[in-house]
């Protein structure tokens, strides 16, 4: 049911309950390469309810180009677990100046979350969810995280912390995205192993009444430091298909990331915080421009009938 391939790299995922992946690159203060790690839970019982509604997905994977051999910070999880349940994170890169290697956390923070999707105290509460993963989490380190939960009801629960993302497009239009959440630019909302961080508590929460056709696009914040919304609507439109957009938004996320010259949601929101080129390259009209080059994680998914 469940697939994932990357650039340059083809990945198939075996039909378990719970599958986790983690992928790779360089986030504006964070490392990241392209790595796979499969962590299967133990079966969970059939639930008395079926859901009316479940999301078919996608993903694809690229590393920054400087760290495809150094495994990955970001993580992510897919569960087929009633509807459907799906967590990125996104590991803070700024601990390798410590000797930590910051893909620890965002792994095993992933792998906490993956075994307690199906928990009573859970009971398709992200923030639940976030609460306990991360209380389960020993590594040291922090991380960005988001997680989505499609329930019983069709409705789709989200709780977001810091800058990974998500959006809903459906019937062509972009009807929900979520926002960043940081302490000043380039520094995100963070769940970390030190008492002085982020909780569940500070999550943004948010309910969607989904629908059959909507398209569920989630990523670390190398998709969307890259890609513009309108981009993602309108690649959706061309492709119809969650296979191919998610391979067709990870290039996208790509060609922009190396573009020295594209003008890219990064290199706007920088010039809107009041970072920009010195006085004499504005004096000959150059601007800051450029895409962020980064770990790219992309999953799409639809929501189909059951």
């Amino acid at each position: 049911m469940l697939s994932s391939g990357g650039r340059k790299m083809t990945v198939t995922i075996s039909h378990s309950h719970h599958q986790f992946l983690s992928s790779s690159g360089i986030p504006r203060k964070r490392l990241m390469n392209t790595s796979l790690i499969r962590c299967s839970a133990s079966p969970v019982s059939n639930p008395v309810l079926r859901p009316e509604l479940l999301i078919r997905v996608e993903s694809q994977l690229i590393p920054h180009p400087k760290k495809v051999d150094k495994g990955g910070e970001d993580a992510f999880f897919v569960s087929s677990y009633n509807g459907g349940v799906i967590a990125v994170a996104d590991g803070v890169s700024g601990w390798a100046e410590k000797d930590v290697d910051p893909a620890q956390f965002s792994r095993e923070l992933m792998r906490k979350a993956s075994s307690l999707v199906d928990d009573e105290e859970v009971n398709y509460d992200p923030r639940i969810l976030v609460r306990k993963a991360h209380a389960a989490t020993s590594s040291t380190g922090s991380a960005t995280v988001i997680v989505s939960m499609l329930d019983n009801n069709g409705i789709l629960k989200v709780a977001n912390v810091g800058d990974c993302g998500l959006r809903v497009i459906r019937k062509g239009q972009l009807i929900f995205s979520t926002f960043p959440q940081e302490h000043y630019f380039d520094c995100p909302y963070q769940l970390s192993s030190e008492a002085v961080s982020q909780t569940y508590l500070d999550a943004t929460v948010t309910s969607i009444d989904s629908m059959k056709g909507d398209i569920i696009v989630m990523g670390s914040d190398g998709l969307f430091d890259n890609v513009f919304d309108h981009e993602i609507v309108s690649t959706i439109a061309e492709h119809k298909d969650v296979v191919q957009t998610a391979k067709a938004l990870a290039n996208l996320a790509y060609k922009h990331s190396v573009d020295f010259y594209f003008d890219s949601p990064y290199s706007i929101e920088a010039r809107n915080r009041g970072l920009d080129v010195p006085w004499w390259k504005k004096a000959l009209g150059q601007k800051l421009t450029g895409g962020k080059m980064d770990d790219i994680t992309v999953i799409v998914g639809e929501v189909v009938s059951n």
